[in-house]
């Protein structure tokens, strides 16, 4: 039986680089249909999108990256469908590269896949900053699961549809990649990393800068203790 896939891209003020986006993801994922949800654009990354032929969610605010995620995981949850890949609006996720996190996840070995540019390549485009700060919560992650991790930031995953359930009710919003992995690694669920190769972003401006960079190095790891403790104290309950 084939899977019901959906390809998410969450966009904000990606107008210039949506259409190529959703063009390469139809192109390479013709059995995927594709939702763009557009968080809060001030330009007209919501009326490209849906020229380039994909479905789009338009938030009337911006909700961040979280926020985005868990409306597109809703709508999947309630669509039926049966995997969903995440794939960023600002061109840095290759799309031929998805069938290798979706096999991970159509034949059982995980719940969530994660491609881990790390894996694949050495990361030479970002900041000291910011290769830091992922070595570190990388670091964290991986002792907190007791599995390895090596890319906590990437945003370019394939999730089943357990997981699409669960994320579509819970799904962390502040800065929700590394702590989306926590969540659910505390509720029983399987991740893998597959190595890809990323661009670098073909537009915009990313959110996080050397200031932000510091403050998640020492706010992400807080959020996931307490999170760690909440569910402890569940668990004895």
């Amino acid at each position: 039986m084939t899977a019901k896939m959906l390809a998410i891209v969450p966009a904000h003020n990606e107008q210039g680089t949506v259409a190529s986006v959703v063009g390469a993801i139809r192109a390479q994922l013709p059995n995927a249909a594709v939702v763009v949800v557009d968080d809060g654009s001030l330009d007209h990354t919501a009326q490209i999108a849906r020229h380039a032929g994909a479905m789009v969610l338009s938030l009337p605010v911006n909700l961040g990256i979280g926020g985005a995620m868990q409306t597109g995981y809703a709508y999947a949850a309630r669509q039926g469908y049966d995997v969903a890949i995440q794939i960023d609006g600002d061109g840095q996720h290759d799309p031929s590269q998805a069938g290798a996190l979706i096999d991970v996840v159509r034949s059982g070995r995980a719940d969530m896949a994660i491609g881990s540019r790390y894996l694949a390549q050495r990361r030479k485009g970002s900041s000291f900053l910011r290769r830091l700060g992922n070595a570190f919560l990388a670091r964290y992650l991986s002792l907190v699961t007791r599995s390895r991790i090596t890319d906590p930031t990437s945003g370019f995953r394939a999730v089943n549809r357990r997981v699409i359930e669960f994320y579509a009710c819970e799904y962390p919003t502040d800065y929700p990649e590394p702590e989306a992995i926590a969540v659910l690694w505390r509720n029983g669920f399987r991740v893998v990393e597959v190595p890809v190769t990323m661009r670098e972003r073909q537009g915009g401006r990313s959110s996080i800068d050397a200031l932000r960079a510091c403050y998640y190095m020492i706010k992400v790891p807080l959020a996931i203790a307490v999170g760690l403790l909440r569910r402890r104290e569940i668990d004895r309950e």
